[in-house]
């Protein structure tokens, strides 16, 4: 009877027990942010003296849960920022902290030393700073950095694509606050290229993912660029000019609105002197810009990005002198020209993006976009050539050539995207719906003839042939339908902090009837037994969504190639694993960060292509499958104190297999090592350098038009270094200055650039020389030499 008594008495003091141990908890929640009012992500919540622990997710958010007692204490921790630590006395209920982390750093004299800052998934985040003072041939900065990146490899400085394990140009998506970009399609050699439609000046963060990256982003296989554009505070504006152009910049900023404005003017006449195919080169490139925001109440947001470029480029040869070969046979090719090039190249593009915030974690957006190109590529040019031995008499081929191009494409590209995002406790759900508007519209004829001593090549007897004939008049109007789901999530335990994303990605085309469906996941790890390591992992499936090249399939019939367009095409399907990890350590007092990523991509349905200068040539059919492995590694942090620098070095193979022949991939680029430091002259800040330097292996080639089984050649080595140094004329930063003239500028600097400094005569492409006997010779296409530029920044 005792024994139920007690049983009655615990069961009636259970209730007030409960109510007791609930009035002893506590619920605390907040927001982190950092001195600049931006969120910090991933900071580290803890309870001292009890097992509570959280993570803020992508808005700086925290929630967390904890026991009372007389005296708490809370600490808030994030590595690049000074911990803060919080005393709560006798904390009941639910409480709300909101908490602001200064920025770690050292100051050694006038330099400010800065941590470097997690990376817990696919994604990196580049520094903006590195973009102002970068030595560019090419006025496109973003893409020059991306370039320096692991696993990124450029062959050719007047051009701003780029290879990412051994994807092709095509394979990248490029994205601008959240709206896909497209690029000029009859672009083939990098003198054509004007200003890519990103402007620096504009640019208020920068993402990149060399593979893994998450489901939100589009059907492409290699990599994703992520731009988002800034919106000022306040009046800002700069100025600038070089011998290869010149920008403007204005910022604006008033109560609910901003706005931002940028003119560019580029021509690369000068570098172009510094080629071996002298003559009239007339290349003209503008491009305005503008991005606009208003935010009229707390609940609504409406943004506007407009673009309009023209990109000119006309020329006129003279002559040309390439003597190339071996030390102990050295061939010369002289060409005397007739005839003209001339392209243009006419892009406009505009965003429109109304978002409702139902709360600060719930947003919908409604984005319309229109994308359209009117693009120009006609010559007639004629050669008369000849190509000698030089140490003896001997004449090994004199002929003419003849090409002709009359290229037109326009094509119009609308879409309308409908995305939502929720960021519950520890979550960010983000959801998108797209629908994609199609028309393009090509007319193209090219040929070449060539004549070698008095035959024309290929020689019949009967007949008159061209070596080269094609033609291609096709239309194609589609829609794509896209839809993606994904979360992060975000969570702590003994073993430490965890960021998983999860989602998949479907998508259809009306072209082709096809259906696609991508699941992709990654977790980032950073352990409890040393917070120094951040461990990665990212599989899925991606696919590239063929565009108007891919499905260009080429018939012969009589000598005349006719192009049609492959309604059967399918996209081509890669399987990636990416195992990667960082370490961070401190050296001399200052912070380094080593990376190495393994990749493994399974390849199928492949479209083989073949790669002429940035010109991509696909067959026009899934005949292929292969595979891309390698390893990269990044040792990245300040080699000189207040100054971002890194090495990087990759180990790639790429395979494919077509009809039963296994050979390398057009971009099978077996090593590449990049390198970009940044220093200040001894005992001055005013003085800064900036050194770029890559070293990337020769890629496959053959000659024109022709299978890829014929790719049995390998260009030399791509090498360059560019070093630039700038001059802090006046630094008037915190507007302390009370003289007249100079009370309303921030900064004056003066630069100069030395591009190619070792004066290397790097390979863009060949041209082929083919004598009566068919043998064939390369004769190297060279790029640009040693260069000085000069150039100069004001801003206001």
């Amino acid at each position: 009877m005792r024994f139920f008594k007690y049983i009655i008495c615990l069961f009636l003091l259970l209730p007030t027990s409960l109510q007791i141990l609930a009035q002893n908890r506590v619920k605390l929640s907040g927001r982190v942010i950092d001195d600049e009012q931006n969120p910090v992500i991933f900071a580290i919540i803890k309870v001292e003296d009890q097992a509570s622990g959280t993570t803020t997710d992508l808005q700086g958010r925290y929630q967390l849960d904890f026991s009372s007692a007389d005296t708490v204490t809370v600490t808030f921790s994030m590595m690049g920022y000074v911990t803060k630590k919080k005393k709560l006395i006798r904390p009941q209920g639910n409480m709300r902290l909101n908490i602001t982390l200064q920025t770690q750093s050292i100051n050694i004299g006038e330099i400010t030393v800065k941590d470097i800052r997690r990376q817990m998934n696919s994604t990196q985040q580049l520094n903006t700073e590195n973009l102002k003072r970068l030595p560019s041939t090419t006025g496109n900065a973003v893409e020059e950095l991306v370039s320096a990146q692991a696993g990124v490899s450029t062959h050719n400085e007047l051009s701003s694509q780029y290879n990412v394990r051994g994807g092709s140009f095509d394979e990248n998506s490029v994205y601008i606050n959240g709206v896909e970009i497209y690029r000029p399609m009859l672009i083939s050699s990098g003198q054509q290229e004007g200003l890519s439609i990103i402007n620096s000046d504009m640019v208020e963060s920068i993402n990149f993912s060399a593979g893994g990256f998450e489901a939100k982003y589009g059907d492409k296989m290699s990599s994703v660029l992520d731009i988002t554009y800034k919106k000022p505070k306040k009046f800002e504006t700069s100025v600038s000019a070089s011998l290869l152009g010149a920008g403007l910049y204005v910022g604006y900023a008033k109560k609910r609105i901003s706005m931002t404005h940028g003119v560019r003017y580029k021509t690369n006449q000068y570098m172009l002197g510094s080629l071996e195919t002298k003559g009239e080169y007339s290349p003209r490139f503008l491009d305005y810009q503008t991005y606009i925001s208003w935010s009229p109440n707390r609940h609504w947001s409406l943004d506007f990005i407009g673009n309009i470029s023209q990109n000119k480029y006309d020329f006129l040869p003279a002559d040309r002198h390439t003597k190339f070969g071996t030390m102990q046979d050295v061939k010369s090719f002289r060409v005397y020209f007739d005839g003209k090039e001339k392209d243009l190249f006419r892009t406009l593009f505009g965003t429109l993006n109304l978002s409702h915030h139902f709360t600060d974690r719930t947003r919908l957006s409604f984005i319309a976009s229109a994308f359209a190109t009117k693009e120009q590529e006609t010559y007639d040019i004629q050669g008369q050539y000849w190509l000698d031995e030089t140490h003896t008499t001997e004449q090994l081929g004199v002929g003419t050539y003849m090409e002709h191009a009359r290229n037109y494409l326009d094509a119009n590209m609308k879409s309308l995207k409908l995305l939502f995002s929720h960021t519950p406790k520890g979550h960010n759900i983000q959801t998108g719906l797209t629908w994609k508007h199609e028309t393009i519209r090509e007319n193209s004829r090219e040929w070449e003839m060539r004549d070698s001593a008095g035959y024309s090549i290929p020689h019949t007897d009967h007949r008159l042939d061209l070596i080269y004939n094609q033609k291609s008049s096709n239309r194609i109007s589609s829609n794509r339908i896209e839809l993606f789901s994904q979360d992060t999530w975000r969570f702590t335990n003994r073993y430490g902090i965890f960021s998983l994303n999860y989602g998949v990605r479907m998508s259809y085309w009306n072209w082709n009837k096809e259906w696609l469906f991508s699941p992709r996941i990654s977790l980032g790890i950073i352990p409890t037994f040393n917070e120094d390591f951040t461990f990665r992992i990212a599989t899925g499936l991606y696919y590239q969504a063929p565009f108007y090249k891919e499905l260009r399939d080429t018939v012969t019939i009589g000598g005349t190639s006719q192009v049609t367009l492959n309604s059967d095409i399918k996209s081509q399907r890669s399987l990636q694993v990416v195992l990667g990890g960082d370490y961070r350590f401190k050296l001399v007092n200052r912070p380094f960060k080593f990376t190495t990523e393994i990749y493994y991509k399974a390849l199928s349905n492949l479209i083989p292509y073949n790669v002429d200068n940035v010109k991509i040539v696909y067959y026009g059919g899934n005949i292929g499958s292969g595979y891309t492995t390698g390893i990269d590694f990044k040792l990245f942090g300040e080699f000189v104190v207040g100054t971002d620098s890194w090495i990087s070095f990759s180990l790639m193979k790429a395979q494919q297999k077509v009809n039963g022949k296994s050979f390398p991939q057009a971009t099978d680029q077996r090593y590449n090592l990049n390198f970009f430091f940044s220093d200040f002259f001894p005992g001055t800040t005013r003085w800064k350098m900036t050194l770029k330097a890559c070293i990337a292996d020769g890629l496959p080639f053959g000659p024109p038009h022709t299978g890829l089984e014929r790719m049995a050649f390998r260009a030399p080595a791509y090498k360059r270094v560019d070093i630039g140094m700038s001059y802090r004329l006046l630094d008037n930063e915190d507007g302390r200055s009370q003289k007249k003239i100079i009370r309303y500028l921030r900064n004056i600097w003066l630069g100069v650039d030395c591009f190619n400094l070792f004066d290397i005569s790097n390979v863009s492409s060949y041209y082929w020389v083919t004598d009566v006997t068919n043998q064939q010779y390369a004769v190297p296409n060279f790029l640009t030499r040693r260069q000085i530029n000069a150039r100069i920044l004001i801003e206001l």
